[in-house]
C-alpha cells in the first residue's frame, strides 16, 4: 500500500528548496528528452543511432538545458502551486514546452546541426509528458492523501447548487491540505443535472430532497453555493435546511461577490438577514457621489448605529469635510478611530455636544457651514420614552427644530431627517415625537431655501438596542428569549440598506418629501426569535425557552409605513417611494411649538401628552 502520509510529509515545504528540486528534476527531464528523441527514432536502440547524431545532441545539450530553463523561469513554472493545478495549468505546461521545443529546433537549425526531423517532435513529447507528469503528481499525491485523511476525520458536506460556485467550492475542498471535509453529494433544482457526477460527487436531487439526502449520506454540514439566487429562493432553501440537524453555511449574494473570487473562505454562517426573503436595496452610486463629493457633510448622532454607517459610506464618497456630532463621547471616539484608519486622507472633525443646545448648534454651523446635514440624533426606545415623555420631546422635536433652524440660518443646501415607521398613526410618545419632527421639517421647507426632507423606514437589524442583539444575549445566557406577543410583526431592514435609502433620498431631495422604503413583507417577531435560536444551534422551546411578556407601554402589534392620506409617488429607485405630505397649518404649528417647548422644559408629563395629541391628530396613546 502506498504511504501517502509519508509522501505528503516529505514534499519539501521551503520555496527555494522546492524550486531547487524541481530545477534538478527538469534538467534530468530535458536530458532524457534530448536522448530519447534519438533512441525512439531508431527503434529504441542506442547502438543504431549514428555517431554524428550523438555528437550533435551532446554538443547542443548545454544550450538546450539553459534555453529551456530560461523559458520555464520566464513562464513562472516554479511559482505555480502545483498541488492545486488544473486544466489551465496543464495547458500552460504544453504552451511552455512548445516554446522550448521551437527554440531548440531554431537553435539547432541556426547552428546547422543535423538531426532527423522526427527528433524534434519526439523530444517535445517526452519533455511535455515528463514535466507535466512530475508537476501533476503534486496534485495527485495531495488529492489522494487528503481524500484518505478526510475519509477518517472530516465532516460530511452537502453542497446545494451544482453550478460554477459549487464546483469551485468542491475543488478547493478536494485540493486543500488544511480542510478535512468530504463532499458527499450535490443538490440542484436543474433537472438536466440530476443523476450526473460532478468531479466524482453525485448530483442526487432537488431542494425538496435535502432532508432525506442529509439522512441518507449522514451529512454534517450543508453549503449553499447559489450566490446568484434571489433572496426569496435562498430563504426557502435555508428554511428547508433548517429542518435537518445539519449546520448550514452560505455564500453571500452575487452583488457581494462581484469583486472577489468564490472560495470556501467566503462561506459564512447563515444570518438572520438571509431569512428576510427580500432583495437588498440598491442605490445609484453615481448620484450619491455627485452630490456628496466635494461637500462639507454634518452627521448628528454620528456615533450611533445609523449615524456611524452614514459616516462610513460618506467617507468613501470623497467629501470635502465630514463633521461628526454626537453627545456620547465613546461612540464618537469609536467611529473617529475607525475612519482615521480606513480613510487617513479624510478631513474629519469629531465634535461632542447636544442638539438640544441652541448655542452649541449655532457654533457648529457658523464654524463649519455644512452643505448637507444628516440628522440622526434622537431618542428611540419606546418604553423608556413612555416613562420620560418630556425628554422625548426635548431631544427629538426640539433637537430637530434647533438643528433645522441653524441649517436654514447658515445656508445648508439639504437637510435629511432620519424618521421611523413608528411616526405613522403613533401609539407611543416616541413615534408621536418623530411625526412632529417630520412636521417641523415640512414647516421649515416651506419657509427656507434649504431642501428639508425626511426618510422613513422600519426596524434596523443589529442596531443598538434592537431586538436581534437582545435575542443573541438571551440565547448566550441560555434563555429565556422574551417576545412581547406571539402575533407582533415588524418591518425589517439591514443597517447598510437603511443608510443606502438615506443617501439616495438626499440625491432625490427637492424639499418637503417623506421618503418611504418598500420593505417587502413584515416579519413576525416570534418567527425571528425561533429562527435565531435554530441558527445558534439550539431547538426552540426545548433547549431555549421562549416567554411572552405582553405588549409594552405604547407598543402596537404592527407598524405602518404610510398614513392613509399620504399616498405614494414613485422614484427612479423602484424600492423607494415618496409619501405625499399631509397638509397642516404651518404657522399655527410654529406658535404651538413655543408652548410645547415651555411645557417640556417644565417636565409636565401629563400635559405634554395632551399637547402632542393636539399637534398630532393621528396620535392615539394606549391607555
Amino acid at each position: 500500500m502506498i504511504n501517502y502520509g509519508f509522501i505528503s510529509r516529505h514534499i519539501p515545504k521551503n520555496k527555494w528548496v522546492r524550486m531547487a528540486v524541481l530545477l534538478a528534476v527538469d534538467i534530468g527531464i530535458i536530458c532524457l528528452s534530448a536522448f530519447l528523441g534519438l533512441i525512439v527514432r531508431f527503434d529504441l536502440s542506442w547502438s543504431a543511432v549514428s555517431p554524428e547524431y550523438k555528437a550533435v545532441v551532446l554538443r547542443y545539450l548545454p544550450t538546450y538545458i539553459t534555453g529551456t530553463l530560461a523559458v520555464f523561469l520566464f513562464r513562472k513554472m516554479y511559482d505555480t502551486v502545483w498541488s492545486a493545478a488544473g486544466v489551465r495549468e496543464a495547458l500552460g505546461i504544453v504552451a511552455t514546452c512548445s516554446i522550448a521545443a521551437l527554440l531548440q529546433a531554431g537553435g539547432m537549425m541556426f547552428l546547422q546541426f543535423q538531426v532527423p526531423r522526427s527528433y524534434y517532435l519526439i523530444s517535445f513529447a517526452v519533455l511535455c509528458g515528463g514535466v507535466m507528469g512530475v508537476r501533476l503528481s503534486y496534485r495527485i499525491c495531495a488529492s489522494l492523501f487528503s481524500q484518505r485523511r478526510r475519509g477518517r476525520n472530516g465532516k460530511r458536506i452537502m453542497i446545494v447548487g451544482a453550478g460554477v460556485s459549487g464546483s469551485v467550492i468542491l475543488r478547493e475542498i478536494h485540493t486543500s491540505t488544511y480542510v478535512d471535509d468530504t463532499v458527499v453529494c450535490f443538490v440542484d433544482d436543474d433537472k438536466n443535472k440530476l443523476g450526473k457526477i460532478l468531479n466524482g460527487v453525485p448530483i442526487e436531487g432537488n431542494r425538496d430532497e435535502i432532508p432525506s439526502l442529509a439522512q441518507k449520506y449522514r451529512v454534517d454540514e450543508i453549503y449553499i453555493a447559489m450566490p446568484s439566487a434571489t433572496a426569496q429562493a435562498r430563504k426557502e432553501i435555508i428554511e428547508i435546511c433548517r429542518t435537518t440537524d445539519c449546520k448550514v453555511k452560505t455564500l453571500p449574494g452575487i452583488y457581494q461577490l462581484l469583486n472577489d473570487e468564490v472560495s470556501v473562505s467566503k462561506l459564512r454562517e447563515v444570518q438572520i438577514e438571509d431569512l428576510l426573503g427580500r432583495e437588498p436595496v440598491q442605490v445609484d452610486l453615481d448620484e450619491i457621489i455627485g452630490y456628496v463629493s466635494g461637500k462639507t457633510i454634518l452627521v448628528t448622532g454620528g456615533g450611533g448605529s445609523i449615524g456611524s454607517e452614514l459616516c462610513r459610506q460618506i467617507a468613501g464618497h470623497n467629501p470635502k469635510r465630514l463633521v461628526i456630532f454626537d453627545v456620547y463621547e465613546n461612540n464618537a471616539y469609536d467611529i473617529q478611530q475607525e475612519l482615521k484608519k480606513s480613510h487617513p486622507e479624510l478631513d474629519l472633525v469629531v465634535l461632542i455636544g447636544s442638539v438640544r443646545n441652541t448655542h452649541r448648534m449655532e457654533s457648529v454651523f457658523s464654524t463649519y457651514r455644512p452643505d448637507i446635514v444628516y440628522h440622526a440624533a434622537a431618542h428611540k426606545h419606546v418604553p423608556l420614552m413612555e416613562d420620560s415623555p418630556c425628554e422625548a420631546i426635548k431631544n427629538n422635536v426640539f433637537g430637530t427644530y434647533k438643528t433645522a433652524k441653524a441649517a436654514d440660518k447658515y445656508g445648508t443646501k439639504r437637510f435629511v431627517l432620519i424618521s421611523t415607521d413608528k411616526a405613522v398613526n403613533p401609539t407611543n410618545i416616541m413615534g408621536a415625537s418623530k411625526r412632529l419632527c417630520e412636521m417641523v421639517i415640512q414647516m421649515m421647507d416651506a419657509r427656507s431655501e434649504t431642501d428639508f426632507v425626511a426618510v422613513r423606514f422600519g426596524n434596523v437589524l443589529g442596531s443598538n438596542g434592537s431586538v436581534i442583539p437582545l435575542f443573541r444575549k438571551q440565547i448566550e445566557a441560555g434563555g429565556p428569549v422574551t417576545v412581547t406577543h406571539p402575533d407582533i410583526i415588524r418591518y425589517f431592514m439591514t443597517i447598510p440598506e437603511a443608510v443606502s435609502l438615506v443617501l439616495q433620498a438626499g440625491a432625490y431631495a427637492k424639499g418637503g418629501e417623506i421618503f418611504v422604503l418598500d420593505m417587502g413583507k413584515p416579519v413576525k417577531i416570534l418567527d425571528l426569535a425561533e429562527n435565531l435560536i435554530r441558527l445558534s444551534g439550539y431547538e426552540p422551546y426545548v433547549d431555549i425557552p421562549i416567554e411572552f411578556t405582553g405588549l409594552r407601554p405604547g407598543e402596537k402589534l404592527y407598524e405602518e409605513l404610510l398614513m392613509g392620506e399620504e399616498g405614494l409617488q414613485d422614484t427612479p429607485n423602484k424600492l423607494i417611494h415618496i409619501g405625499k405630505p399631509i397638509e397642516f397649518d404651518k404657522e399655527r404649528l410654529a406658535e404651538q411649538l413655543d408652548t410645547l417647548y415651555e411645557v417640556a422644559n417644565h417636565d409636565e408629563n401629563g400635559k405634554i401628552r395632551e399637547m402632542v395629541r393636539e399637534l398630532v391628530p393621528t396620535y392615539r396613546p394606549q391607555m
